[in-house]
């Protein structure tokens, strides 16, 4: 074999090589239901960061396998369906928007404070987890943060039956769904959101309600496994 056609072997391997260590995921905002519990009395605006329209979490796994997780715009239409099932009317801002120019009652920003993983030889199971920490900062309509709540989620999926990337995509699904589970039972108990509706604009800015703090202590954690009522669809 001449030296060309060893080299041209050699780069044909090695470039196999590199594209079987490497995975990629595109995640589907995961449907929710309609909750059983009436909508919280209140107008919300919602304004979401930019990732939350281009999240990528890129990771390399033992030094041997790099995973791309596309998250997408999957958060932002996850919350918009989200808070359009759990409250009374919902507007969602854009950039640039001014919030005092609209007739809400509070403002929420959701936002990702952590997007970690873990691949079966980590784990030394046949299972994909995805953990998600989100941060939920509600203001009241003079633009005063009245709540700062962390909530983590734990989604977890096996491979028996399903490739890699669908059991990476469903771990998180089901993180994403038992998060949304916490907010819909508890958010108006964190927060008191109900408490800002119909007030008015304050002329002076009101002393703030102490937040909840950023330190994960102050979270709840939820757990997403599969053998619950977990259908994507």
């Amino acid at each position: 074999m001449t030296n060309t056609a060893r080299k041209a072997l050699t780069g044909l391997v090695l470039a196999g090589l590199i594209a079987g260590c490497s995975s990629n995921v595109t995640l589907q905002a995961p449907a929710i239901p309609v909750p059983l519990t009436e909508r919280i009395p209140v107008s919300v605006g919602l304004r979401m960061p930019a990732d939350f329209y281009s999240f990528v979490h890129q990771e390399e796994v033992y030094g041997r396998e790099e995973w791309s997780i596309d998250l997408g715009n999957s958060n932002a239409k996850f919350f918009t369906q989200l808070f359009g099932h759990m409250f009374r009317d919902l507007k969602v801002l854009e950039d640039g928007d001014d919030p005092q120019s609209f007739d809400i009652d509070a403002l929420i920003e959701p936002s990702i404070d952590a997007f970690e993983f873990s691949v079966p030889n980590q784990s030394k199971t046949n299972s994909f987890a995805v953990w998600i920490r989100y941060r939920l900062k509600v203001y009241d309509r003079g633009g005063t943060l009245v709540s700062n709540w962390p909530v983590s989620a734990y989604g977890k999926s096996q491979t028996k039956s399903i490739s890699n990337s669908d059991a990476l995509q469903r771990a998180a699904v089901l993180a994403m769904r038992d998060a949304a589970a916490l907010m819909i039972m508890k958010f108006d108990d964190v927060t008191k959101i109900s408490s800002l509706a119909g007030q008015p604009t304050p002329v002076a800015a009101p002393v703030a309600v102490p937040s909840t703090g950023d330190s994960e202590d102050d979270g709840v954690q939820v757990t997403g496994v599969e053998g619950r009522d977990d259908e994507t669809g």
